[in-house]
């Protein structure tokens, strides 16, 4: 009879409380999305993930999940720092949210994905080195493997990409176990390398099972490239000021206290939420601010057993994984954009001339649709400094000059017009912040 009762009174709870409220008259300058659910572990997770799967930027966040609700403040703005005024965006927004957090059932695997037969995904991990996505797409062009899209990270020597193809002849997943048995063999000599310090690997896993991106995090934390290297040819930049700076402190045996620092870019909260999810955090207040160049945050956490973080070496390991979560995406390099008819071989080619011009990938973004490849590249020389731009001519002049296009060079790039400077959140004690955290009754 108990439990029957508490089974009602919840169920009246979620129809009361459980909501998803997105406003354009609460703030000046940014949409307010404001979400109430039933707490559970990984929520803030997907709810992120949606903001930032529907390219979305988060200037601010106030985060609350203690006593088993989660309420949690957005304020988001476009890519042009405008507010979202289309009807469409607004419902889609809010559609996607009810479902991740649970309001609505899904059909779907995982937030942001929806399972596919259409494709082989392949997992890849080894040593980075100058070409080495060039001798990847060589292999899979040579197997007759189409690649559809793919993200390609590097970082700290380490290189991670998740890749689908299809059979260039049917348009659809390779299935002969053979074949892919040959693929996956070819594609980690590759990754081997002669000087790999440990195991490449290469994976061949059913599409839609993760995000593609916090199935990179993933990866490349498995690889432990959070542990910093010396490796010849790395640039000194690396581990200079403009590392992000992580700070971890106990207060009361309640709470562990994380304080980031770092210059802010798109998607970063996801990256930041992603890896304390999956290292087994949870975080029960915090505060997210970006001013015209540095993101600041600082989040309440404790493990999922309930305790704070409690010895010397899991604090330097959680500060280490932070600084690496921010690191990886970071657009480090010139970023060029390569719009053209999709065709086999199309991204072993590009490669190839980047690699014959010297150029070193540092982070790659592809994708196909309707027969043609968008694809994204940022790009060092060998050395990780800036490239000469007379070797970018050369390269566009082999690629097309319409085909390839510069867009713009990490360190020149500025914030969108909307993000004025913002005051220090960091001025007042914790415990103020905890005070404007939002209260809903």
């Amino acid at each position: 009879m108990f439990l029957t009762l508490k089974a009602a009174f919840d169920h009246y709870l979620r129809e009361a409380f459980e909501r998803v409220v997105i406003d354009n008259n609460a703030s000046e300058d940014a949409t307010v999305i404001e979400v109430d659910s039933v707490n559970k572990h990984g929520i803030l997770l997907e709810v992120v993930q949606v903001l930032t799967d529907m390219n979305l930027v988060i200037t601010k966040a106030y985060i609350t999940s203690d006593g088993g609700w989660f309420m949690d403040v957005f304020n988001v703005v476009d890519n042009d720092g405008n507010k979202i005024r289309d009807k469409e965006v607004i419902d889609c927004i809010q559609r996607r949210i009810e479902t991740s957090a649970g309001f609505v059932s899904s059909r779907r695997g995982s937030v942001g994905v929806m399972p596919s037969e259409e494709h082989t995904s392949i997992e890849l991990a080894g040593t980075d080195r100058p070409g080495l996505l060039s001798e990847v797409c060589a292999v899979l062009a040579d197997l007759h493997c189409n690649v559809v899209n793919a993200e390609v990270w590097t970082h700290n020597a380490r290189a991670a990409a998740v890749v689908h193809v299809t059979d260039y002849s049917t348009g659809c997943a390779i299935r002969d176990p053979k074949r892919l048995s040959t693929i996956k063999e070819l594609l980690c000599n590759v990754l081997k390398g002669s000087d790999d310090l440990k195991t490449a690997k290469t994976m061949l896993s059913a599409p839609g099972v993760m995000h593609r991106e916090r199935r990179l995090h993933q990866i490349m934390f498995a690889d432990r490239d959070y542990e910093r290297v010396d490796r010849a040819g790395l640039r000194a930049v690396e581990e200079g000021s403009s590392r992000p700076q992580v700070t971890l402190l106990n207060i009361e045996k309640e709470y562990t206290v994380i304080t980031m620092r770092s210059k802010d870019r798109p998607k970063l909260l996801f990256d930041i939420v992603c890896t304390l999810t999956d290292m087994q955090y949870v975080v029960f207040h915090g505060m997210v601010n970006t001013g015209r160049m540095e993101a600041y945050q600082e989040f309440y956490i404790r493990h999922v057993d309930g305790l704070p973080i409690s010895s010397e070496a899991e604090r330097v390991r959680v500060i280490q994984c932070l600084e690496a979560a921010i690191e990886r995406r970071a657009s480090e390099g010139l970023e060029l954009e390569l719009c053209t008819e999709d065709r086999l071989g199309l991204l072993s080619d590009i490669t190839r001339i980047f690699r014959e011009n010297s150029l070193c990938i540092k982070r790659a973004l592809i994708s196909t649709k309707g027969g043609k490849a968008k694809d994204t590249f940022y790009v060092t020389d060998v050395t990780g400094n800036p490239v000469d731009p007379k070797i970018i001519d050369s390269v566009r002049q082999q690629i097309g000059q319409t085909a390839l296009q510069v867009k713009h060079s990490s360190s020149l790039a500025r914030k969108p017009p909307h993000q004025e400077t913002t005051k220090d959140f960091t001025e007042f004690p914790m415990e103020w912040h905890l005070t404007q955290l939002p209260i809903h009754l």
